[in-house]
């Protein structure tokens, strides 16, 4: 499980990653292993659509318990499988990286999305935020 207090750590250190890195600004969401948001900010400056691209690079993650650089590399392989999962998830599915499974043990207890610069400097700073609240983080 993770707390409302350890998914706000993971979006404070994620967007201070963000920062560090100069990079662009930063949404970041959190999900629960059920795919159910705990945590949001968006920062200043990033645009009101980034929320629905962090959720969805999440929810794709702890959905199909495969991080976003997998579903990417799945979606370049197999377009038609990630097409058919996305009609499954009603279009909640961004599948590039910038979505973390979040793991405590080897078992998986929620993603973060992360958007606004590069989708691989946005995993960069997702999993920096895993990490600095006690997780695992799996790319």
């Amino acid at each position: 499980m993770i707390s409302l207090e350890q998914a706000r750590q993971m979006i404070a250190v994620a967007r201070a990653t963000g920062r560090d890195l100069g990079l662009k600004p930063l949404s970041v969401a959190v999900l629960d292993a059920g795919g159910h948001l705990l945590a949001f900010e968006r920062e200043d400056g990033a645009s009101p659509g980034r929320f629905e691209i962090a959720r969805a690079k999440a929810y794709g993650a702890v959905m199909l318990g495969m991080p976003g650089s997998v579903q990417l590399a799945r979606a370049e392989a197999q377009a038609y499988f990630m097409a058919a999962v996305n009609g499954a998830f009603g279009g909640k599915v961004v599948p590039v990286p910038g979505g973390v499974l979040v793991l405590r043990d080897g078992a998986v207890v929620g993603a973060v999305g992360v958007s606004g610069d590069t989708s691989d400097n946005d995993a960069k700073a997702a999993v920096a935020g895993i990490e600095a609240a006690g997780f695992q983080a799996s790319a």
